[in-house]
C-alpha cells in the first residue's frame, strides 16, 4: 500500500526512487552518504541479495546503521570479507564485476560530468571539495553509474568547474570512438540521475541529460528553476511511483537507528 503523498518527504522520495533502481542481485559499488543509503534501503526491501561493495575493500556488507564513511567500522564488522584495496580496484572494478556505481557528488552538469573538486578557478578555488577518490575509476569501470543528488541550481550547472569524474565530456562524446580495448574496460557511463525532483537519463544521441520522471506533485517549472542549463524533457514524461508504507518505515527506521548510533546512545 502506497504511503500518502504528504507524509512522504522529497529526501524520502529521492531514497526510495534510487533504490528501487537497484535490482535483487546486483553488486553495486557503493559511494558514502545518500548512494549508502538508497543501497541499503534496496537491501533491506526488494533486493536482499544486492552485493554492496565499499571503497575500504569491504565486499557484501550488510550493515544495520548507515556508515560516516568508507573507514566506518560497521562495514567490516558486517561483510562478507574484506579485501585490499588495490585488489578492490584492480580485481573486482577493472576485472568487470561491478554491475553498478552509486555515486553523489557537488557538482553535475548537462553532460553528467560530476564535480567533487572546487568550486571556481582552479588555481584560486571559492572553495576546495573533498576530491574524487575512487569515484572517477567508478565512473570507468563500473557496468553502469547512477547519480544521486538533491537539485539545485548550485549543483546542476551547465558546465562544471572541474571535471572530477567523467560522465560524457565537455561534449558529450568523451565515450565515443574509443579505441576498442579501451572501450572493452569502460561500462556505459551514467544512465540515470536521481533528484528530490525528478528522474534524469541521457539522451541515447548527443548524451545530454533529459528529464523522463517527475516526482508526484513536481512541476516543470519546478524542475526548470532548479537547473542551470535549458533542461529537456523527454515527449512521454513519466511520474514517479509513490513510495509504499513498507519502504517509508523501513527507511525511517534505518535513518533513526543510524543517528542513534552516531550519537553513542547503544540502547
Amino acid at each position: 500500500m502506497s504511503q500518502p503523498l504528504a507524509d512522504i518527504t522529497p529526501s524520502e522520495m529521492m531514497t526510495v526512487t534510487a533504490a528501487r533502481a537497484l535490482g535483487n542481485g546486483t553488486t553495486c559499488f557503493v559511494g558514502i552518504g545518500l548512494p549508502s543509503e538508497a543501497a541499503n534501503l534496496a537491501r533491506l526491501t526488494h533486493a536482499p541479495e544486492a552485493v554492496l561493495i565499499y571503497e575500504s575493500g569491504t565486499l557484501q556488507t550488510r550493515p544495520d546503521v548507515l556508515p560516516l564513511s568508507i573507514g566506518d567500522g560497521e562495514l567490516c564488522e558486517t561483510a562478507l570479507t574484506t579485501v585490499s584495496v588495490p585488489e578492490m580496484f584492480r580485481y573486482w572494478l577493472q576485472g568487470g564485476h561491478v554491475d553498478v556505481g552509486f555515486l553523489g557528488t557537488a557538482q553535475i552538469d548537462r553532460y553528467a560530468n560530476l564535480n567533487t573538486t572546487l568550486v571556481g578557478d582552479y588555481r584560486e578555488p571559492k572553495v576546495r571539495l573533498p576530491g574524487g577518490g575512487g569515484a572517477p575509476e567508478i565512473a570507468t569501470n563500473s557496468k553502469e553509474v547512477f547519480v544521486m543528488v538533491k537539485q539545485s541550481r548550485r549543483t546542476f550547472v551547465k558546465d562544471v568547474d572541474f571535471i572530477t569524474t567523467v560522465g560524457f565530456g565537455r561534449d558529450g562524446t568523451a565515450r565515443d570512438n574509443l579505441h576498442p580495448e579501451t572501450a572493452r574496460h569502460m561500462g556505459r557511463g551514467p544512465t540515470r540521475v536521481i533528484t528530490d525532483l525528478c528522474v534524469m537519463r541521457p539522451d541515447p544521441v548527443d548524451h545530454e541529460l533529459v528529464v523522463t520522471a517527475l516526482h508526484p506533485g513536481v512541476t516543470r517549472d519546478q524542475v526548470i528553476d532548479a537547473t542551470g542549463w535549458d533542461i529537456r524533457f523527454a515527449d512521454t514524461l513519466e511520474t514517479t511511483a509513490i513510495p509504499t508504507a513498507e519502504e517509508i518505515e523501513v527507511l525511517r527506521s534505518l535513518k533513526a537507528r543510524t543517528e542513534r548510533h552516531h550519537a553513542g546512545d547503544t540502547v
